[in-house]
């Protein structure tokens, strides 16, 4: 019987996804090792023959650093296994927010982590919304940017709003509550903010009639919280009904938690992008396996993975 040409694997921080990938592609977590040495460094292996394989390697980035040098250490075991082709899975992006020069004499993170994944021997990167689209165009390879609209947009219909309305809690989300607002059908509102430092929101003001509405919040990421709970809060003094949050990457560094635990939020729909740390009553996690496991089927068979957004295609 001939071995399958697709293989999955997993760096450590990501086995709880990987898993759930490989079992809705209909296949086995392929099996690897990292081992563990007293001074603090590791190394990776594969435990199984991946020559002339497909080996797809699912690894979020996020802190700490170990989590990207295991992703690019793997990347350099595969190919000096002779594996056929090689597609890092990146469900969270890391770095992500360093896509330009904000100010002299900084470093551009995520062009130096599209270097060294490049340099490293992918052919191919797939990822889920990433916070800068542009991080794209580092790349010299294909990149597959899915969305995680795929998967809300079922939900949030679920829910059966009688007045829902999106919104964004920054500016700079802008675009995406408005493309939310268009596929659901719905208008959409923007709040305005000012900051003094990082991670510090000074004032927030809101642009739009949010009075009688179910407002949902549309974010890429929650990484303190601060922001889309003082959106939150500010949703709700101007008379809406209810307000919800959603983004695909829950990252909830410092006390995000506690923020969103006192927040007025109904509920925070995030996806499993990182791993869920402990949770709590507000937060409903929705998976991106089964949309992962469709693009890689995709790329395998050289179909297009566009029609995957198309309005109202859903993943089933």
């Amino acid at each position: 019987m001939q071995e399958p040409l697709v293989k999955i694997f997993s760096g450590r921080q990501s086995r709880y996804l990987a898993e759930k990938i490989a079992e809705a592609y209909k296949t086995q977590m392929g099996k690897s090792e990292v081992i563990n040495f007293s001074d603090g460094e590791f190394q990776t292996s594969f435990e199984e023959n991946i020559r002339g394989r497909d080996v797809f390697i699912v690894q979020s980035t996020f802190p700490p650093a170990d989590n990207i040098m295991e992703l690019l250490m793997m990347i350099d075991a595969a190919k000096r296994a002779s594996a056929r082709k090689i597609v890092a899975v990146i469900p969270y992006f890391g770095y992500a927010r360093q896509d330009r020069k904000d100010k002299p004499r900084v470093s551009i993170g995520s062009k130096l982590i599209t270097n060294l994944l490049t340099t490293t021997g992918i052919d191919r990167l797939i990822t889920i919304d990433l916070h800068a689209d542009q991080i794209q165009g580092f790349f010299d390879i294909p990149v597959d940017h899915l969305y995680a609209s795929v998967i809300f947009y079922p939900y949030l219909k679920s829910l059966n709003l009688p007045n829902l309305m999106m919104a964004s809690p920054d500016t700079g989300g802008t675009r995406r509550a408005a493309s939310y607002a268009k596929g659901l059908n719905t208008g959409f509102a923007i709040c305005y903010k000012q900051r003094t430092q990082p991670n510090v929101v000074e004032n927030m003001q809101l642009i739009g009639d949010v009075e009688g509405k179910d407002v949902v919040l549309v974010d890429d990421i929650i990484d303190t919280a601060g922001t889309i709970t003082k959106a939150g809060k500010l949703i709700m003094e101007k008379g809406a009904n209810s307000v919800r949050a959603i983004a695909t990457h829950a990252i909830f560094s410092g006390n995000a938690k506690q923020l969103l635990a006192d927040s007025p939020f109904t509920e925070i729909i995030v996806t499993d992008t990182i791993p869920e740390k402990e949770g709590f009553d507000k937060v409903k996690v929705l998976t991106t396996a089964t949309l992962f496991a469709e693009v890689i089927k995709r790329v395998e068979n050289y179909e297009s993975i566009s029609s995957l957004f198309n309005l109202g295609s859903g993943v089933k």
